[in-house]
């Protein structure tokens, strides 16, 4: 009986425990859920109201507050980020590059914890470059996408711009590197269509189709993809 009893007490003093313990992580998952409308409009390309952004950021910093963990960061710099460089939302361009800034802290910290999340390197990537421009710096990040998440489509159209933007900065290694990528995207592509979405000017079209030199019938293919845009 007395065995039973101390069974007893110590099953309670464990769950009171674990509420204990789980409360922050609860807490904090409770007032992240206040930004999910936000995320969802900037997910689905909708119109994006500057009062909504604030109010979802402002959800996320009390998250964060709570329990600081590297995932809560991260959910708020792809926010961050998605604000900052889209053109669903009118804002003064202080504006973007003030959250533009905190996602790069945000993401820098987030990945530094949980380096494998490959497409918050790729958002990492495209907020350096929307700070400062296609630059070599942004190199790092774009590799590491690739290497901790090459088989997700998709990433691969922003991907795909990224590497356009910055092939001017590339050494030949880097080249065949990424040039081997790009062919191996295109043999898995079901839908095509992102490759000519991506062509923005006569270099962007010939770099795709040095990409695709080698690949039988692809020039043809891609030729119908740009016209039918």
């Amino acid at each position: 009986m007395l065995s039973t009893w101390l069974l007893r007490g110590l099953m309670a003093v464990s769950g009171a425990a674990l509420v204990f313990v789980s409360w922050p992580f609860s807490y904090s998952a409770y007032e992240a859920q206040k930004a999910d409308a936000i995320v969802n409009d900037l997910n689905a390309n909708r119109q994006l109201d500057p009062v909504k952004v604030r109010e979802g950021l402002a959800a996320y910093d009390r998250a964060i507050e709570i329990n600081p963990a590297a995932g809560r960061r991260l959910q708020r710099a792809e926010l961050l980020a998605g604000a900052g460089l889209t053109s669903m939302i009118k804002v003064p361009q202080d504006q973007r590059t003030q959250w533009l800034r905190r996602a790069k802290a945000d993401l820098e910290s987030g990945l530094a914890d949980a380096p494998m999340r490959g497409v918050d390197w790729l958002i990492l990537a495209t907020v350096y470059e929307g700070l400062d421009g296609p630059t070599r710096e942004l190199l790092p990040a774009l590799f590491m996408s690739i290497e901790t998440a090459p088989i997700m489509p998709l990433a691969w159209p922003a991907r795909l711009r990224v590497i356009l933007d910055v092939w001017p900065f590339l050494d030949e290694e880097q080249k065949a590197r990424l040039a081997a990528y790009v062919v191996r995207t295109w043999r898995l592509s079901f839908d095509k269509r992102y490759f000519a979405w991506a062509v923005h000017s006569l270099t962007d079209e010939l770099i795709i189709r040095h990409f695709l030199s080698n690949e039988p019938g692809a020039q043809d293919l891609f030729t119908k993809l740009i016209a039918a845009r």
